[in-house]
């Protein structure tokens, strides 16, 4: 079991909305970036994470977020939720699609306070084309990724273990830099394993800013 969440991530806070990487806030402190195929159930899982449901506004129209939103946890500026644009279904020009892949590559091998990504995928529909091209970009920058198998609760708990097992043994190969597990933002399945593993990537800035202690 995850020691118990130190992080108040009932107390988020809107910073800002950038349609481009140069709008971002500074690259400082620590940030978590959250990822998805649009129908993935990435900001139900937000608002779940968060206690408040209007934290992401969920779209009839996948896709529709176009922008790179982020939040600060507890009211730490140096401590950030990224929103990252959802894809897959978004009814756009293949021009702007291709735009997006290229801020998104930009931001995941550039960002330096970037700590983790938490990859979401609907656990009926595992490990898409997007799912690893996500990965792909996440282990060339050496970037370790929590997989949330969303929706957990739209199947029973033998086959939603099984997926969970199939999808595990795929990232043998990664070496342990991505690992996955059951995620329903309906019932609250896995909020407390996620946070643990929030709390460990956000505050792992601060833990190599401070000095050793004599004792």
């Amino acid at each position: 079991m995850p020691d118990s969440p130190t992080l108040n991530y009932r107390n988020c806070q809107f910073i800002t909305s950038a349609p481009k990487l140069a709008q971002c806030p500074d690259d400082s402190g620590s940030e978590v970036a959250f990822a998805g195929r649009s129908n993935a159930g990435k900001s139900s899982a937000i608002n779940a994470l968060t206690g408040n449901s209007k934290m992401t506004k969920t779209s009839k129209t996948p896709g529709r977020t176009q922008l790179i939103n982020f939040f600060s946890v507890g009211g730490n500026p140096e401590q950030r939720l990224v929103d990252l644009p959802g894809y897959g279904f978004a009814k756009v020009p293949l021009k702007v699609k291709q735009e997006w892949e290229r801020n998104l590559d930009h931001y995941l091998q550039h960002r330096q306070s970037l700590r983790g990504l938490v990859l979401l995928m609907d656990i009926r529909h595992p490990m898409t084309d997007f799912d690893l091209m996500m990965m792909n970009w996440a282990e060339q920058a050496q970037m370790p990724v929590r997989i949330l198998l969303t929706k957990a609760d739209k199947l029973k708990r033998g086959p939603a273990m099984n997926t969970l097992l199939q999808v595990r043994k795929q990232l043998e190969v990664h070496g342990g830099l991505i690992n996955a597990q059951l995620f329903s933002a309906v019932k609250g399945e896995g909020l407390d394993d996620l946070r643990g593993q929030l709390d460990l990537w956000l505050e792992e800035s601060e833990d190599a800013d401070e000095a050793p202690s004599e004792q």
